[in-house]
C-alpha cells in the first residue's frame, strides 16, 4: 500500500498554534463508519455519545519538559538537547543541535551548573547518550530548567505548560503529550463516571518518533519506533469485564489504542497487566481485538496516525471526513479539534 494513498492538502492556517482557553471549547466531528455519516458538535458531546456499561481508556502519561539549553564546557558553544528516552537512571537517549559539536566526552552545563551532562556514545541515527549529574532529584531539576518540547509546526509559545499536559496526567515520562486528552476536564470525566461509563487509565510514554515522517514508498517497509507501557491489574480487570458484558471499549488517543492492542495481540483479545516496549504499527487491514471506537484528533497527511485511523474507520471515510474538517475549518494537530469514530452498537 501506498504512502500517497494518505495524503490530503491541509490549509497552513488551519494549523492550531496555541491552545484554546477552556479544554472543552474545542469542537468534534463525529463518524460513524458502519452509515458513512458525518455530524458536528462541540467536545461536550461526548458524554452523550458514550453509554452506561461502556469503557474510556484514557493514557495518564505526563510530558516531560525535555527540551534543555545549555552551554559547552570547554568551549562555551550553545548546545540544545532534547532528552527522548531513559536508559538507566542517569542515562538518556537524546537529540542535540548541532549535533556535529557533540563528541564522546563533550560536557554541557545547564543552568550554571545546576545540572551536568557528559556524552558517552553517538548512536546510528546521529542521537547522542549522555550520563547526567546534578544535586537532589532529577525531575524538579528538569523542571527549573526544561522547556516543553513541542512538536515542530507550533511555532508560537505556550505560555501555560500545564496546557500541553491532561488533567489526568500522572506518570512522567513522555517526550510528546497524548494530545486527544486535552479536551478532557474533571467535570466531563466526573459526568461520565456518574453515566456509569468506567474510566480506566494505562500508561503509554509518547516518543517524538510520533512526529517522524513516513519515508519509505510503501506502508509495509516503514519501521515504528518502540515506547514503553504499563497496564495495572485494576485496568485489565476493568477492561475484560467491560468486553464479557458488552460494553463497548473507547480508547481516548491512538498511544492508548496502540497499547492496548499490543497486548490484546498477545492474548488472544484478553488484556493482561503488563509493562513492555511495543512498536506495533497499525493500518487498514489490521483486524481490532480490543478497542470498539476511538477520540482522536486530526493527524498529519502522509502520518502513521491517519493510517491508524483508516484501519478502524476505512481510509476512503476518514479522508472524506478530513475533507469536510477542513471544509468547515476544524483547527487541525496537536492544539486542535477532536474527532470520534463511533463504535457499532
Amino acid at each position: 500500500m501506498k504512502i500517497e494513498e494518505f495524503d490530503f492538502d491541509l490549509p497552513e492556517e488551519l494549523i492550531a498554534q496555541t491552545p484554546l482557553k477552556d479544554r472543552a471549547s474545542s469542537r468534534l466531528l463525529v463518524v460513524n463508519p458502519f452509515s458513512k455519516e458525518i455530524e458536528h458538535h462541540q467536545f461536550p458531546r461526548i458524554v452523550e455519545e458514550l453509554s452506561q456499561g461502556d469503557c474510556l481508556v484514557l493514557n495518564d502519561t505526563r510530558v516531560m519538559p525535555a527540551r534543555l539549553f545549555g552551554i559547552k564546557e570547554d568551549t562555551g558553544a550553545h548546545i540544545e538537547v532534547l532528552l527522548l528516552k531513559q536508559m538507566e537512571e542517569n542515562t538518556w537517549e537524546t537529540l542535540v543541535k548541532p549535533a556535529k559539536r557533540v563528541k564522546i566526552g563533550t560536557t554541557i552545563s545547564f543552568g550554571e551548573g545546576l545540572l551536568k551532562a557528559t556524552c558517552t556514545e553517538i548512536l546510528d541515527h546521529g542521537g547522542r547518550v549522555f550520563e547526567f549529574s546534578y544535586d537532589g532529584i532529577f525531575y524538579e531539576v528538569l523542571d527549573k530548567l526544561g522547556e516543553m518540547p513541542l512538536p515542530p509546526y507550533i511555532h508560537e509559545k505556550l505560555e501555560d505548560k500545564e496546557r500541553y499536559q491532561t488533567v489526568y496526567a500522572k506518570e512522567i515520562g513522555s517526550a510528546a503529550a497524548p494530545t486527544a486528552g486535552l479536551h478532557f476536564t474533571e467535570e466531563i470525566l466526573n459526568t461520565l463516571r456518574g453515566k456509569g461509563v468506567e474510566i480506566v487509565f494505562i500508561t503509554l510514554h509518547v516518543g517524538l518518533g510520533t512526529f517522524r515522517p513516513v519515508s519509505s514508498e510503501t506502508i509495509e517497509e516503514h519501521e515504528m519506533h518502540s515506547e514503553f507501557y504499563i497496564i495495572s491489574e485494576a485496568a485489565a480487570e476493568t477492561i475484560n469485564r467491560v468486553k464479557a458484558q458488552g460494553g463497548k471499549i473507547i480508547a481516548v488517543g491512538t498511544t492508548s489504542t496502540r497499547t492496548l492492542e499490543t497486548v490484546a495481540n498477545k492474548y488472544n483479545g484478553e488484556i493482561k497487566a503488563e509493562q513492555g516496549w511495543t512498536s506495533i504499527f497499525i493500518y487498514p487491514g489490521y483486524e481490532f481485538k480490543c478497542i470498539d471506537g476511538l477520540i482522536t484528533n486530526f493527524h498529519l497527511p502522509k502520518s502513521t496516525l491517519v493510517m491508524l485511523v483508516s484501519a478502524l474507520a476505512g481510509k476512503e471515510t476518514i479522508l472524506h471526513a478530513y475533507q469536510e474538517a477542513i471544509r468547515e475549518r476544524y483547527r487541525f494537530f496537536s492544539f486542535g479539534d477532536a474527532m470520534f469514530i463511533r463504535p457499532n452498537r
